[in-house]
């Protein structure tokens, strides 16, 4: 059985009892309320109109690029934690002093995060505070030991992305595995492409990443890359030493001379050269002869890293029988796996420049070791990409 149709009532005006009286004007809808600030604090500071957020998809665009004078000096009078509410810098446990020199730059809190390891060595990453809208962004050189630091922060990717964060943003000074950038020999794993499709399938939308090992291998990367140099803070730092003598910036080999010329151009122009070296085996060099003329000269010897430090020192005897007055070492990753440290502190170096992209030990640590701080670097770059503006006008 099935129950009967209802029939639809007619209409008031068409109904007999209604046809004596005119129909009822249509109601109006008020007018549209003007754009007012939902939240004039620190949590939420937003114009809204018509329902929408002003600025587009982003409803945060009215309260990070204010169009007014009336609402930058309004956003100026907020305090510093009200305006960067949305950015969050978390840290892991391969270099926390970095991080928060970082953070303190930005004028922000570094992030509240648990990193443990339970009894058989694995790792558990928990958020101590929401970061929901926010754009993360997470520091974590994968130096010694690598496989430990580059699996944490895979778990911190994982944990940014099950707490709903708008965008996550790997900070790596120092990218492991980088060396491991093609197939030298049949049967080799290329293990920076790898490196670089764990890091996107984790759950990463954006790499900033500091002196690569070589330039190709940004292109292993499906997910924007933002490639930092160090050598601003070690030019800043060598002409404010101002050295009297002529100076000579020299390539430890040659696949570090687009490096050193670049570095040799920034430095007043000075000339170059090459030392000439084949590779007997896995960090293992021999120098073979100099290209370039340094004899009475200040030898800068400039590389991305120095790990066992055989190539540069091997290098940097060369230049003293040629007839270099000084030496110095240059380089944005101090690795210094042994023997390093006994070879850069026998006094063949005036001195060792390096940065603090790798947290060094104090057992790590010699007399003619300066570490450079690149924390400004790279808190500018942080700033810029969470601003949506030029990387590139930080090293104009």
């Amino acid at each position: 059985w099935r129950l009967p149709r209802r029939r639809r009532a007619p209409p008031p005006c068409s109904s007999p009892a209604a046809t004596a009286r005119p129909c009822p004007p249509p109601r109006r809808r008020p007018a549209p309320a003007p754009p007012r600030c939902v939240l004039g604090t620190a949590e939420q500071l937003r114009v809204v109109e018509a329902g929408k957020p002003v600025g587009g998809a982003d409803p945060w665009a009215a309260a990070w690029t204010p169009k007014t004078p009336a609402q930058e000096a309004r956003l100026a009078a907020l305090p510093q934690e009200a305006r960067d509410s949305r950015l969050k810098i978390f840290s892991g446990t391969a270099n926390r002093p970095l991080a928060q020199e970082i953070a303190s730059y930005l004028g922000v809190d570094l992030g509240k995060i648990l990193i443990k390891r339970f009894a058989d060595g694995e790792i558990y990453v928990q958020l101590q505070e929401s970061v929901r809208g926010c754009d993360v962004f997470l520091v974590q050189p994968t130096c010694s030991p690598v496989n430990e630091n580059l699996m944490e922060l895979f778990i911190m990717i994982d944990a940014c992305r099950r707490a709903s964060a708008r965008s996550i943003t790997v900070v790596i000074p120092y990218f492991g595995y980088a060396r491991a950038d093609r197939k030298a020999q049949g049967r080799e794993a290329i293990t920076a492409k790898l490196a670089a499709n764990l890091l996107t399938e984790a759950g990463s939308d954006r790499v900033i990443v500091c002196d690569m090992h070589s330039a190709q291998a940004l292109g292993y990367f499906d997910i924007p890359v933002d490639h930092i140099y160090g050598q601003p803070v070690i030019l800043d730092y060598l002409a404010s030493k101002t050295i009297s003598k002529d100076l000579v910036v020299v390539s430890p080999d040659v696949g570090g001379v687009v490096r050193a010329r670049a570095f040799a151009k920034k430095l007043s122009d000075a000339p170059l050269a090459i030392v000439d070296k084949r590779r007997q085996g896995h960090n293992l060099s021999e120098v073979m002869h100099l290209i370039g003329d340094v004899k009475g000269k200040v030898a800068i010897m400039v590389d991305d890293m120095i790990d066992t430090a055989g190539t540069i020192t091997s290098g940097a005897a060369l230049l003293k029988q040629e007839g270099a007055e000084a030496v110095y070492a240059c380089c944005t990753h101090a690795v210094l796996s042994p023997p390093a440290i006994e070879r850069l502190s026998g006094g063949i170096f005036e001195e060792v420049i390096v940065t603090n992209s790798i947290l060094l030990p104090e057992d790590k640590c010699f007399p003619q070791l300066t570490v450079l701080s690149m924390a400004n670097l790279v808190a500018e770059t942080i700033w810029h990409v969470h601003r949506d503006g030029s990387v590139s006008s930080i090293f104009q």
